[in-house]
């Protein structure tokens, strides 16, 4: 059984890599030039779209530029900064104390441990693993809504929580392939809303 799933797995990431490996559309969560920005980033990121995140968050690193600057800043002017993202208020608490950590805890590095990261303010095993592959490179599956989604349409898994999902994904999917699945299927997922199997699989096969 775990074989065919493999074999199902690398046939459909095969097929994603080729329609979606040289997009050139950045995610929140990616081109940020310091470990903490993509840390604070991926915090706001959750439930708002990257299209709004990613220059509400250039302009906010050009007003604290540094983690100290972020992490010191009255919580009103980062709300104020952040405001058109969603949950803003909640994040921006969050993503203030998680700064203010890094500084107390770790020396102002972002750790790398799956452990520590959990227990930064905001940061849930999404986020975390994302910052294990982002800019850590330690293979590590991210299970946003979309890879969530799609590897249960698919059937790939069959599992009702991203944790779920991301430990049975590690059991099909080879190690080296981990910390793509992400980029991949959410830009997959992006131009395929829903839950129709066969649409998803179209939308591979267009082009190819």
């Amino acid at each position: 059984m775990a074989a065919e799933k493999r074999k199902e797995f690398l046939k459909i990431f095969r097929l994603a890599e080729k329609k979606y490996g040289r997009s050139v559309k950045r995610l929140a969560g990616e081109g940020w030039p310091k470990a903490w920005q993509t840390l604070i980033v991926t915090i706001y990121s959750a439930q708002s779209r990257d299209e709004v995140t990613i220059p509400v968050m250039e302009k906010v690193f050009k007003e604290l530029p540094t983690l100290e600057k972020f992490a010191r800043a009255p919580l009103s002017k980062i709300e104020k900064l952040t405001r058109s993202i969603n949950y803003y208020k909640t994040k921006s608490k969050n993503a203030k104390r998680a700064a203010q950590v890094l500084l107390e805890k770790f020396n102002g590095k972002v750790p790398d441990t799956l452990e520590e990261l959990t227990q930064l303010p905001g940061v849930g095993r999404k986020t975390a693993n994302l910052i294990l592959s982002e800019i850590h490179k330690k293979p590590s599956i991210t299970v946003d809504t979309h890879v969530h989604r799609i590897s249960n349409v698919l059937g790939l898994v069959r599992t009702k929580t991203p944790k779920q999902t991301e430990q049975e994904l590690m059991k099909i999917a080879p190690k080296r392939y981990w910390s793509r699945i992400n980029r991949l299927f959410v830009l997959w997922g992006k131009d395929v809303p829903g839950r129709d199997k066969s649409k998803l699989l179209a939308k591979l096969r267009e082009n190819s």
